[in-house]
């Protein structure tokens, strides 16, 4: 049986506008399982991002814990957080987030210079990455000699180059053609089912969503069903 690699219990998170509190999620709790592939869906402003940055440790919660990789993250130090999200999470964004300056390698290595790897470990770890993603081709190449569907498979080997337990992706597809939206999602498709990497994504495209084992529904900060199994 899987062990438990994300667990959420009874999570509240709240912002402030001046003295007016403004409730973002309301009383969460689940669990995924070690290698499972989930889709957060719900209309804008339900709180997916949100949770996202929760499980990323970006962000804390009001009330309630998150625990992940059997970390409680919720109570590390700030930068106990940053050590532990190095090692532990791989961030996939909306708008590729590279650095137009550095090649899609320089790119994909920036998470490994905070490691104690040598020169040649890290070109390594690279060049695997990229292979992975299809672009060992590419690795010279700027972002701007890039397709968008070649920058996201960038920002996809900048995320798991170094390997981590949890693969958080928020609206990975958002900003790709339809076809380009298909290979990324065939991609995080074989990264769980090949390296059985655990996947939480938030998405408004069913299609994309079809690709995960679960799906999860947000709305006005609540989960609106039951375990989401497909």
């Amino acid at each position: 049986m899987a062990q438990t690699m994300v667990q959420v219990n009874n999570v509240f998170k709240s912002y402030w506008r001046d003295t007016m509190e403004i409730p973002v999620l309301r009383s969460i709790s689940f669990d995924i399982p070690e290698g499972e592939f989930v889709a957060l869906m719900g209309p804008s402003g339900s709180g997916k991002t949100t949770l996202l940055n929760l499980l990323a440790g970006i962000d804390r919660p009001t009330q309630g814990n998150v625990t992940v990789a059997g970390s409680q993250i919720s109570g590390l130090s700030d930068s106990s957080l940053a050590r532990w999200r190095h090692d532990n999470i791989g961030f996939i964004f909306q708008f590729y987030n590279l650095i137009p300056v550095l090649t899609a390698f320089e790119n994909v290595e920036l998470p490994l210079l905070l490691t104690k790897l040598s020169k040649a470990e890290r070109k390594k770890q690279v060049e695997l990455a990229l292979g992975i993603v299809g672009l060992a081709d590419r690795m010279k190449h700027y972002p701007n000699q890039l397709s968008g569907g070649q920058e996201q498979r960038v920002a996809i080997a900048r995320a798991i180059v170094t390997d981590p337990n949890v693969i958080l992706a928020d609206e990975p597809t958002g900003d790709l053609d339809k076809k380009s939206a298909e290979d990324i999602m065939e991609l995080l498709s074989q990264l769980n089912a090949q390296y059985k990497k655990t996947i939480v994504m938030v998405t408004h495209d069913p299609r994309a969503a079809e690709k995960a084992h679960i799906i999860r529904r947000l709305d006005k900060g609540e989960l609106v069903n039951g375990d989401g199994a497909r």
